[in-house]
């Protein structure tokens, strides 16, 4: 898998976010290529004490212009820097492929840029 070229991109924006006891919880819609409109809700708990870093597990559903859904669970790990979260996680869509996937997320402009490499393609 080259890493330097994904084999596809895309743009969300935050549309919710809410502060939980060891960590928060996020929604984002927005267009992936190859996904079409893609609607997430991510939940990010810390696992250090400054909460720079965490795991994230999460659920998408994405609506591709012909009509069909495909839904996929999320799941992987976060690193903070400040206002800006860099996320990286698998997905195992229902129409059978599997990606690598990695998100960048300004918390202040709410944009979070997509980046995702296909480890296997769908069935």
């Amino acid at each position: 898998m080259d890493l330097t070229k994904p084999d596809g991109i895309g743009e969300l924006n935050i549309s919710r976010m809410t502060i939980i006891a060891n960590g928060f919880e996020l929604d984002f819609e927005g267009k992936v290529e190859g996904y079409g409109a893609v609607f997430c809700s991510h939940l990010l708990t810390y696992i250090s004490g400054d909460e720079s870093r965490g795991t994230l597990t999460g659920e998408a559903r994405t609506f591709l212009n012909d009509g069909k859904v495909i839904c996929t669970p999320h799941l992987g790990t976060f690193k903070r820097e400040q206002s800006q979260i860099y996320s990286y996680f698998t997905d195992a869509t229902d129409h059978g492929a599997v990606n690598f996937v990695t998100w960048d997320i300004n918390l202040l402009t709410k944009a979070v840029g997509v980046r995702y490499w296909e480890a296997k393609s769908p069935s």
